[in-house]
């Protein structure tokens, strides 16, 4: 364990206070915050040399983020358990015995959630809820079920107060699907997250066009390419928190995320950046992950004592962890100023290009690199298109287009994006203000989801332009939220403060609508 400096303990101490003091804050969120607080006092991993000037610096000059995650980490930062393994056999931890209606099943899914820990402190995953619930709506009138999965979607939101949370439907129709579509459709609530994992082979047209309404009611469901995401994770994979692909009854040992744009300050050249620069914190991240999963595994003794590990709910097995990288964008562009060059990320060829290059340098990396607990995964990290930060400034996640500079036809958009999606296994998506015409017109959206899939698109987003509802990055909140924020009222929600950073500093609300 090291030491930290008084300086450190100073500014923690004023941290401390000031959250005490703060009347923006639930009193749930400042026992959140407080945990951080006290972690950030622990120094007990084995860091590479060279990780402090790129990691615990100014946010300008950051090369490397841990996303707050802590420097104890006291379990993965995602968990996805397998639901199935409750409804068939119940918990003996939480003395549930296997649900017979569903009234029950609700019920023992609600009770389960609040013991599902993340680096949120709230289950990032609460299941493939169509399948969960589906087999229990036999002989229940549409009415009943109706109204007892809308009381459920509303305590999720009142209660899982975090939109990290995320659930699945699809790919195949079913009952229950439509049932939980309509309901948030009503709704209109940020949490949970909610994606339908979308195959034209397998969901029929119905299916997703209430997926479509649904979507430009409540900016939810996203649409994952099924068929993409098997291919590389397999049958049993969840799309968890912002729209990450994780394996069910495993999760992510830890998230740490390149500011690409950063590194390329750092260089002279784009040779030097693609030879020199960008190698060296590639590996110092690489080195660092390592370090918190060792500890994690190790040290932790999460999965010696956690009730999930010890009844067949989660796996060691069944983890990876993810590698994460933002500012794509602003990298290629930085370094064609470096070298005198006009053209721009997403409209010039030549700097599109050099955007694929250098994935192709972090994929081949990542491919190179073996962590032993990374099991999931044949021992490489997972990469990911990470979603962003409230405090992000020049800074556009993963590998989107930035803000305000998009393609003026959506055709050239998604044209760039079918470049880069392939290399995110664990999440990349990109978010399109749809204008409220559409809704007399739905197919066109669920014509632009066949077509973005087949040519390799891997997740999409829409929202209505006036919705209330908006998808922040990979996340959601409310603008009537965000308003009471910004007026010093306290909200329930604690990812409505990431939003409200990220509507000034980011320009969420500045999308180019199609």
């Amino acid at each position: 364990m090291r030491d930290i400096t008084m300086e450190q303990v100073e500014k923690i101490r004023q941290n401390i206070y000031e959250t005490i003091t703060s009347v923006t804050m639930t009193h749930e969120q400042k026992l959140t915050v407080m945990a951080n607080h006290a972690d950030s006092l622990m120094e007990v991993l084995d860091l590479p040399d060279g990780l402090d000037e790129l990691l615990n610096v100014p946010i300008e000059r950051k090369c490397i983020c841990d996303l707050n995650e802590g420097h104890a980490p006291m379990r993965p930062r995602y968990i996805v358990p397998d639901y199935s393994v409750l409804m068939e056999k119940g918990c003996e931890f939480l003395k549930l015995d296997p649900p017979k209606d569903l009234m029950e099943a609700l019920n023992t899914l609600l009770i389960f959630y609040k013991h599902v820990p993340s680096v949120t402190n709230y289950p990032v995953f609460i299941g493939n809820l169509d399948k969960l619930i589906d087999p229990f709506l036999d002989g229940v009138d549409d009415e009943t079920a109706y109204k007892a999965i809308k009381m459920f979607m509303m305590h999720v939101d009142r209660t899982i107060v975090d939109s990290f949370c995320h659930a699945d439907i699809g790919p195949q129709d079913s009952r229950a699907g439509l049932l939980i579509m309509r309901a948030e459709a009503e709704l209109e609530d940020a949490t949970p997250n909610l994606t339908m994992r979308y195959d034209p082979e397998i969901t029929g047209d119905a299916f997703a066009l209430a997926g479509v309404d649904c979507s430009l009611h409540s900016a939810k469901p996203s649409f994952a390419n099924h068929k993409m995401f098997r291919s590389e994770l397999g049958d049993d994979y969840a799309i968890a928190s912002c729209y990450n692909g994780l394996l069910i009854g495993g999760g992510s040992y830890t998230l740490c995320r390149l500011l690409l744009n950063h590194i390329a300050d750092r260089a002279d050249s784009i040779e030097q950046f693609k030879t020199e620069t960008l190698p060296y914190v590639l590996d110092i991240m690489a080195r660092y992950m390592d370090a918190r999963i060792k500890f994690i595994v190790e040290e932790s003794n999460f999965f010696e004592y956690n009730f999930l590990a010890k009844e067949g709910f989660i796996c060691k097995e069944r983890f990876s962890a993810m590698y994460g990288l933002v500012g794509l964008a602003e990298c290629v562009n930085t370094l064609f100023e470096k070298e005198g060059k006009e053209g721009r990320f997403g409209h010039d060829e030549e700097a599109t290009n050099l955007g694929v290059e250098i994935m192709d340098i972090i994929d081949a990396f990542n491919r190179g690199h073996v962590n032993p607990y990374c099991q999931g995964t044949d021992g490489h990290f997972l990469l990911h298109a990470q979603v962003g930060l409230a405090d992000d400034i020049r800074t556009s996640p993963g590998t989107r287009i930035p803000i305000g500079e998009e393609p003026s036809e959506l055709i050239d958009h998604l044209r760039v994006l079918e470049k880069f999606h392939k290399y995110f296994p664990s999440g990349t998506g990109d978010i399109f203000p749809i204008d409220v015409t559409v809704h007399n017109n739905p197919e066109y959206v669920l014509d632009i989801i066949k077509g973005s899939f087949r040519e390799g698109v891997r997740y999409l987003s829409f929202y209505r332009n006036d919705s209330d509802v908006i998808r922040v990055t990979g996340y959601l909140v409310k603008r009537s939220e965000m308003e009471k924020l910004d007026r010093g009222e306290a909200v329930l929600q604690n990812t409505t403060g990431l939003g409200l950073g990220a509507s000034k500093n980011c320009k969420i609300l500045e999308r180019k609508v199609r």
